[in-house]
């Protein structure tokens, strides 16, 4: 996984210009779940690239073919089935048990980014693992009208911002399902909350919503299930 960091740092500084805000938000040691909102398919490689830990990103379990699945495995990269995928979540949950890093995008897909919902797959890590939780602002990968499915030029500034990490616990007498609805709403409001305010910083504005979001990856997993 060593030699896909200065991948990522190429991506994000040569082929592309980043201007990365917040490190100092990210834990210097320890689990972390980081939690990015979603416009384009470079959002993961660009949130991997600026971060200054490593991750471990979901990526769905199509783009796993070939040489790039090759490439995908070898940079220690997950994959998910966007129906529904328990054994992605136990795969991420050993990872964080580990302490190392994982990087999800819990709006499920590509959209405007704006985190209006995010699926629930993040809370039940957060829950069940107990890492802290970094919300990650994505800006520029996708700008204005621009298809889902569009690759930015070389030499686009891209805004890539980390906020402030969010510790979510189960409540004494809370049941499983409402803690993972509660964990849900705070983990959405951060990193709504955050693109917001990112936008408002960078000057950078998130593009047009052009396909409805599907939510379905990485949820489905049981709030009570331990």
């Amino acid at each position: 996984m060593a030699w896909s960091r200065p991948v990522g740092w190429v991506l994000d500084h040569v082929v592309y210009r980043t201007t990365v805000k917040g490190r100092e938000n990210v834990p210097t040691g320890g689990p972390v779940i980081f939690a990015g909102n979603h416009i384009s398919f470079l959002d993961g490689p660009v949130m991997f690239g600026a971060s200054p830990r490593p991750m471990h990103i979901l990526v769905k379990q199509e783009m796993f073919k070939g040489f790039l699945g090759q490439v995908l495995t070898a940079s220690g990269q997950l994959p998910v089935d966007r129906r529904g995928d328990r054994t992605a979540l136990q795969r991420c949950r050993e990872v964080l048990d580990a302490g190392r890093c994982v990087g999800i995008l819990p709006e499920g897909t590509r959209g405007s980014g704006a985190a209006a919902d995010i699926n629930g797959g993040v809370a039940w890590l957060a829950l069940n693992s107990g890492p802290p939780v970094v919300p990650v602002a994505i800006l520029g990968t996708r700008t204005g009208a621009e298809h889902l499915d569009s690759v930015p030029r070389p030499g686009r500034r891209f805004h890539v911002s980390f906020g402030n990490a969010l510790t979510l616990a189960r409540r004494a007498g809370e049941s499983g399902r409402a803690s993972m609805d509660r964990a849900a709403l705070e983990i959405r409001a951060a990193l709504a909350g955050h693109v917001q305010d990112s936008i408002q910083l960078s000057g950078q504005p998130l593009p047009f919503a052009d396909a409805r979001q599907d939510l379905t990856a990485v949820a489905g997993t049981p709030a009570d299930d331990h």
